[in-house]
């Protein structure tokens, strides 16, 4: 699986589970921000795609931010949603950390 099927698939579970937050809960916070994490990741597949650069950087940056987000609540408050999130977060920040080491 290429770095831009991840960064797409990653974009469409966040931006989704944003959308589905709001639905469940009303919550504002948690649309706006599954928008831009998934946008982030959609853009940074999008440049990968298209051998543009950056698109590395973006992917890594969402993943910095999904852990930074979901990391602490998940550990505090052990509840699926921050836990799902959480292992998204580690999936990216090893695909996208180790692609990005190995540019280095």
């Amino acid at each position: 699986m290429g770095l831009e099927l991840s960064a797409y698939i990653l974009s469409a579970l966040t931006a989704v589970g944003g959308a589905i937050g709001y639905a469940r809960t009303k919550s504002l916070p948690s649309v706006v921000a599954g928008t831009a994490v998934g946008l982030l990741y959609g853009l940074g597949g999008y440049r990968l795609q298209n051998g543009e650069g950056y698109g590395l950087e973006l992917a890594l940056l969402a993943s910095v931010v999904l852990g930074g987000a979901s990391i602490p609540r998940a550990v505090r408050l052990r509840k699926p949603v921050p836990i799902m999130l959480s292992l998204f977060a580690a999936y990216g920040l090893i695909t996208f950390g180790d692609a990005f080491r190995r540019t280095l």
